[in-house]
């Protein structure tokens, strides 16, 4: 076995609760023009392949800024744009169509791929393109008129979705059509977000020029919600215009109903895997609901649950529960969930008579230690604890006395314990008693 394998099984393995998650859902994956002309398209069909094989439903939607201004130069044609439109004249259109054409058809073909030895060896994609979009013209606005440049009146998503049906990648590109027969050339970022909307699409995935949005000093902010959106926008001159772009584009598709949008690098290879793949990413997510949470266990954290603790029950740290206690007990048990995967989790126990609440079973997963969840977790079991009436939290600990020493428990012996806690105390373990006062 080579030395790559226990990290490749690991990978593989940690990918799996998002493989299944995944299944069924709808992607809208939106990409420049400049993916083709620089060369990056054949990863990416490799990666929407595999996507397509995990049975990830595919929207893909192209924009074409440098192939319609290859083919304006072509014809001696500067462009124009005003208010970060383009303005589409009779003349231009020519350009988009002959781009918009032939990019359609470099991207038909790079999905088509099949050649024996690469990650397209036997995908038979099946790309399913057509009129599904319509437009009408964007007008006259601010005494400018954007002639044939237009917006998304309309998306035919029951076209789409048969097509989805059927197993097809459904490709969607800039153009729309009006009533009229007349052809508008439409906003790559505006058609992915009506479409993401119209489809109720699980996911809207950009690949842009940046690592994502990235905070004041610079630093990637992985997770963001829509409030950080929008503070961003109105306050942060410093935005590049392509993040701007997108960012009021995730806005439009959260409140049309998408729950997640994501920004991720073009320039990485693999980006959109490991975005999808793994637990923080690699770009940034917008979420339009809470992203991390900390709630009442349910059955189905179960398993999550046994997850965190079964290894401090290997080593002793906790005391082993077993599935069946757990399944008794869950209702005692907060989690912390991330992205819908547990990653802490503590048990509350209450002894009214004692005016107190034993804290127990409190784990955090392993990459997400000293960043303050397992404080976190405590904050919200006082909480509970003072709903409740009572006055203090108590915790029996065999390698933890610092941490809880830090955080205001004080030592106490054995008959501090309530009575009836006291006849369940396992001698063997020797566990310190240490408790809080809530009162102060």
């Amino acid at each position: 076995m080579s030395s790559d394998q226990p990290e490749f099984v690991r990978s593989f393995r940690a990918a799996a609760p998002y493989v299944h998650a995944f299944r069924g859902r709808t992607f809208v994956v939106v990409f420049g023009g400049e993916v083709v002309s620089d060369g990056q398209f054949t990863a990416l069909a490799h990666d929407l392949a595999l996507l397509n094989s995990l049975g990830v439903r595919l929207v893909l939607v192209h924009g074409a800024r440098p192939q319609i201004e290859q083919r304006l130069a072509a014809r001696e044609l500067r462009p124009r744009y005003e208010q970060g439109w383009r303005v589409t004249d009779a003349a231009a259109l020519g350009a988009v169509k002959e781009a918009v054409g032939r990019l359609r058809l470099e991207v038909e073909a790079g999905l088509s791929m099949g050649l024996a030895n690469t990650p397209m060896a036997g995908a038979g994609l099946v790309v399913g393109s057509g009129n599904f979009l319509r437009a009408r013209p964007l007008g006259v606005r601010g005494g400018v008129d954007y002639e044939y440049t237009g917006e998304v009146r309309s998306v035919d998503a029951s076209g789409i979705r048969g097509r989805l049906d059927a197993g097809e990648v459904v490709l969607l590109s800039p153009a729309g059509y009006s009533p009229t027969g007349e052809l508008f050339n439409l906003r790559a970022e505006e058609v992915a977000a009506a479409a993401a909307g119209a489809l109720r699409a699980d996911k809207l995935l950009f690949l842009v020029d940046n690592q994502g949005l990235t905070d004041i000093h610079g630093d990637l902010q992985q997770q963001v919600g829509l409030d950080e959106v929008r503070q961003a926008l109105a306050k942060r001159a410093d935005l590049p215009e392509e993040i701007a772009l997108h960012l009021r584009t995730a806005l439009t598709a959260c409140e049309a109903g998408v729950p997640r949008v994501h920004l991720v690098s073009r320039h990485r290879d693999g980006a959109i895997l490991q975005e999808l793949f793994t637990r923080d990413g690699v770009g940034t997510l917008i979420a339009a609901d809470r992203y991390e949470e900390t709630r009442p266990a349910t059955a189905d954290d179960i398993g999550g649950i046994l997850e965190l603790i079964e290894p401090l029950e290997a080593d002793g740290t906790l005391v082993r529960r077993g599935r069946e206690r757990l399944e008794a007990e869950v209702d005692r048990f907060l989690v912390m969930e991330r992205d819908r995967t547990v990653v802490a989790t503590a048990a509350l126990y209450p002894f009214p008579d004692a005016g107190g609440a034993e804290l127990a079973c409190l784990a955090v997963h392993p990459d997400y230690r000293g960043q303050g969840r397992g404080d976190a977790l405590l904050a919200e079991a006082e909480a509970r604890a003072r709903d409740w009436g009572l006055s203090a939290l108590f915790v029996l600990t065999t390698r933890a006395e610092h941490w809880f020493r830090e955080r205001g428990f004080a030592e106490a012996g054995l008959d501090a314990l309530p009575v009836d806690r006291q006849g369940l105390y396992n001698l063997d373990r020797n566990s310190k008693v240490f408790w809080k006062d809530l009162s102060v």
